[in-house]
């Protein structure tokens, strides 16, 4: 899904509770602030949440735009003017949490014409090793694996990128350690990671860098509002802002896997 210089990042993770729908939500927003064209897609399907975080309600999901009930276009939410879109997935609809080949065909097939208007994709992708997460991560030109310094979000992250690495030979990682309270921490959790992938799977992830603990992250959340826009200041706005920096170098410069290890490789942390 990499369409002329739009860059899609699917945002996954090991385990649930590890801030990914709020760092995907974060990243789309800083960028949007920089001034690109940023699309966020629930892409939890049957668990959608983004509507939640951001106190929206949506006339439409993506379930109407595969049941033909909408064109895709009339589905996505502007979170911003001119540059910040949300597509809604539907919440309790059990049949689209396994996505079989047709319905893959049938996504790709109403999404090819609306993703070239941006210039980041973020796909908000359940937790978990699902058929659905599967076919997301593979559809996506970049991964983000979002881990904590938590044992079992450790151990559930090296299960991902072994299945996503096993089924479909994906070698291209990026590991965002989240709920950090120092660099340090961030450092030692991705080492973790890091061996376990090089030792077993013979793949070396990248660290994309780390967001720190904020007390101001949860008061977003009950604002409904994005943390870029609650507290911009704040020291978990500033990660995730130099995050999105990260990104565009990676936009700009990514002709191929290795080309983004030495992006993030030369760019301090």
């Amino acid at each position: 899904m990499a369409l002329n210089s739009t860059l899609s990042v699917a945002v996954l993770s090991g385990k649930g509770g590890v801030g990914k729908t709020n760092v995907s939500l974060n990243l789309a927003c800083a960028l949007y602030q920089a001034g690109f064209k940023a699309l966020l897609m629930d892409c939890d399907l049957g668990l959608a949440n983004l509507d939640v975080l951001l106190g929206i309600t949506p006339e439409g999901n993506l379930q109407n735009a595969l049941l033909g009930e909408a064109a895709l276009s009339d589905v996505l939410y502007p979170v911003e003017p001119e540059g910040f879109d949300v597509l809604p997935a539907a919440s309790g609809v059990p049949e689209l949490t396994e996505m079989s080949p047709d319905i893959r065909d049938l996504l790709l097939q109403r999404l090819e014409p609306v993703l070239g208007n941006y210039d980041y994709i973020f796909m908000d992708l359940g937790a978990g090793i699902s058929e659905t997460v599967q076919t997301f991560a593979a559809m996506a030109a970049a991964r983000i694996v979002v881990i904590t310094p938590e044992p079992t979000s450790l151990t559930d992250s090296y299960a991902l990128i072994k299945v996503l690495h096993n089924r479909f030979g994906m070698r291209d990682f990026m590991v965002l350690v989240n709920q950090v309270a120092s660099p340090r921490e961030a450092q030692a959790s991705f080492e973790k990671l890091d061996g376990a992938c090089r030792h077993f799977l013979h793949l070396e992830p990248v660290l994309l860098g780390h967001v720190r603990n904020d007390n101001k992250l949860p008061e977003a959340v009950c604002r409904q509002q994005p943390l870029l826009r609650f507290a911009p200041g704040c020291p978990a706005a500033r990660d995730l802002q130099s995050l999105a920096a990260r990104l565009q170098r990676i936009r700009l410069g990514m002709a191929d896997w290795l080309a983004a290890r030495k992006i993030l490789q030369t760019v301090p942390q």
